[in-house]
């Protein structure tokens, strides 16, 4: 059973995954440093592992530092977060998403630096 304060922080993980765009980007240190928790981009991960079966959080608009889609493992099906991601126009080559700077999102910018300590 995960820690509650583990729980809270996946909640927040998935307030700011909610926030990307249509068509947008971002990555899991993104996120770990809009949440004022910088080193915290595996925990990121692991939140976004699970989001892969929440309707209302689009993780397949999260990626590596890399624009690599390291998380499509936790997709239903062999392709999922491809086509979704090609679904808002996209080219994906070799499991990593082309122009990636192009379509960045950064939480940071738009929604801030959470005023919490790193973690």
């Amino acid at each position: 059973m995960a820690k509650p304060e583990t729980l809270n922080f996946f909640e927040r993980v998935y307030d700011v995954a909610r926030q990307i765009p249509y068509g947008k980007v971002t990555s899991y240190g993104a996120i770990a440093r809009c949440l004022g928790a910088a080193k915290s981009a595996r925990m990121v991960g692991y939140a976004m592992n699970g989001a892969s079966e929440k309707e209302d959080v689009p993780a397949h608009r999260v990626l590596n530092r890399n624009g690599v889609l390291t998380g499509k493992h936790h997709f239903p099906g062999t392709d999922l977060m491809q086509q979704l991601l090609e679904s808002e126009g996209h080219v994906i080559e070799d499991d990593q998403l082309q122009d990636f700077k192009k379509h960045f999102w950064d939480p940071v910018i738009v929604i801030g630096l959470d005023s919490q300590d790193d973690q």
